[in-house]
């Protein structure tokens, strides 16, 4: 049976990918609070490091540049974009929650 442990720089490309998309995210929806930023920021950084390598390998196919980059260039390219995409995701879902929450009139 082979070991499935990553290996060190692929896992620190996943940690660097995955915060690089979390802090970026802050340029295009910054959380309106503390809770919803930490919530927002491990659920980025938690998707970064899963779905990173499936994110990666897609996105590099659909560029078409897989045969240029390194591996560890796919795993940083595609945890920054999924944890990009969850934070996104997240606060648009919360925006959206919210408003539907007030109801007509604008209310809760």
């Amino acid at each position: 049976m082979q070991d499935i442990v990553p290996e060190q720089s692929m896992l620190t490309a996943r940690i660097i990918g995955a915060v690089c998309g979390a802090l970026v995210s802050f340029a295009y929806m910054m959380p309106r609070g503390a809770r919803e930023a930490g919530a927002r920021a491990v659920a980025g950084i938690v998707s970064g490091l899963v779905f990173g390598a499936p994110a990666g390998l897609a996105l590099a196919e659909w560029m078409g540049v897989s045969a240029m980059l390194l591996p560890g260039e796919t795993l940083l390219m595609g945890s920054a974009a999924a944890s990009l995409g969850a934070w996104w995701v997240l606060g648009a879902l919360t925006r959206i929650a919210d408003r539907v929450g007030r109801g007509p009139g604008g209310k809760q």
